[in-house]
Parts: structure tokens; sequence; C-alpha cells
């Protein structure tokens, strides 16, 4: 089990950031995605995995004015 944004998520080994963002279907643009409050840079989240117990942030930033 693992938490995303507070919220209790089933885990499977081997799961990616990456793989995390299309089972939740996070598809916006611009995310910020912290695991255990680490920074994980877009081009890393296909290889970045999740462990069994992780925390993971995902912020979607918007622009505004």
């Amino acid at each position: 089990m693992i938490k995303v944004n507070t919220k209790e998520s089933n885990w499977s080994e081997g799961m990616t950031v990456q793989d995390l963002l299309d089972e939740k279907q996070f598809v916006f643009k611009h995310i910020i995605v912290r695991v255990n409050g680490v920074y994980v840079p877009p081009e890393m989240h296909a290889a970045f995995q999740i462990n069994d117990g992780d925390n993971v942030m995902v912020v979607h930033l918007m622009a505004g004015g």
C-alpha cells in the first residue's frame, strides 16, 4: 500500500512513477511529483520505482492571472 496525495492506494511490485500517473490518469502537462519528499524530474518518471509504503505527492501546476 502507498499513499498518493494523502490517500491510500494499491501498490504493485515494479511500479514506477509513470505507471502511477497513467493508472491515476494524471495527464496534466505540468506536474510535480515527490516521492517521500524527494522531487522526481519528468525524465525520471519511467525509471523511478515506487516502493511499498512510499508517500507520493502529485501536484498539477496551474497558471492564472
